[in-house]
């Protein structure tokens, strides 16, 4: 192993992370946590539970202990960007995860969220035609979720015949229920709503929660990102309004770094969860074998994912 991991026992890497709800995050740690494992590195976990300012000081708590390397896991720009230069700037290796720091010196990681909206977009489309009332589930200066909200812009402009009728969202903890609480009140107002865009899983549970409680199971359905094994046995209940979801294969973060490193998605349907009766995310029909593109110098390598924009596009 070439240094310093050649002596992996002394080397210190802190997690400092912003979102850790729900079971997305919960693998994701789960993964970092087996990754340090395997190399023997000592890992210190930092959660700030959506606390900006908790977040940045716990960079400074993590630059204070002096570790070797520090990953940054989503936040806000505002935030991120001047704790991330004091870790540069303290001799540390820094590398962050769906939050831009707006750092030469740091390289980026991140789910294709653009394509994750177009994915599970263009089934809605496919399922519902080009022309329904929708609600969206959304919270503005999360960095992911701000860029699978330009896809939701860009396919409601190209469909006219689109209408977002209520817009709303918060991260406030425990996700799931307070989405659903939202939801609730949005459902009363708008009983017309046929589709939810919800591209957070925990939004899209939420959403769930107040739809069947409304009794509006074959009336509305939810189309969202992110997956897991909780989700697929949501997807899979008898009757249940949530459509599809498109999502990432965390399994392939790590090959071959550039400096943006972007994770293709795959769209996951009830259809195809049901005709091939998976039931986890060990399926391997779950998440294909998709492969991380690299972003330098502004330039998007292809992802090999297909393209329908004319469908978008239809009046």
């Amino acid at each position: 192993m070439p240094a310093p991991f050649d002596n992996a026992g002394d080397v210190k890497i802190a997690l400092v992370c912003y979102l850790s709800t729900g079971d997305f995050f919960q693998a994701y740690l789960s993964g970092v946590e087996a990754q340090s494992a395997a190399m023997g590195v000592d890992l210190r976990v930092f959660d700030s539970r959506q606390d900006a300012a908790l977040q940045a000081d716990m960079v400074d708590q993590a630059i204070a202990l002096g570790v070797d390397g520090i990953i940054i896991q989503h936040g806000l720009t505002e935030s991120m960007q001047d704790a991330a230069q004091r870790a540069i700037d303290a001799g540390i290796k820094v590398v962050a995860f769906d939050v831009n720091v707006e750092n030469a010196a740091i390289p980026q990681v991140e789910q294709s969220d653009r394509d994750l909206a177009r994915l599970a977009l263009e089934q809605a489309v496919a399922d519902n035609g080009t022309s329904f009332k929708a609600g969206y589930v959304y919270v503005a200066g999360i960095a992911p979720l701000d860029r699978r909200d330009e896809t939701w812009v860009g396919v409601k402009a190209a469909n006219p015949g689109i209408e977002e009728v209520a817009m709303f969202g918060t991260l406030d903890n425990p996700i799931a229920n307070s989405v659903a609480n939202q939801a609730r009140s949005v459902l009363q107002a708008h009983p017309d709503i046929t589709v939810m865009f919800a591209p957070y899983d925990e939004f899209a549970k939420g959403v769930k929660i107040a739809v069947d409680e409304a009794g509006m199971t074959d009336m509305i359905s939810i189309y969202s990102a992110d997956v897991s094994t909780a989700d697929i046995s949501a997807m899979r209940e008898p009757g249940s309004a949530w459509a599809a979801t498109a999502a990432t294969n965390p399994a392939v973060v790590g090959e071959d770094v550039g400096h943006n490193v972007v994770i293709p998605p795959t769209l996951i349907t009830q259809d195809m969860l049901n005709d091939n009766d998976i039931k986890n995310m060990a399926a391997p029909l779950v998440l294909k074998n998709a492969k991380p593109s690299r972003q330098n110098g502004g330039v998007h390598r292809d992802t090999g994912l297909p393209h329908r924009s004319q469908m978008l596009a239809k009046g």
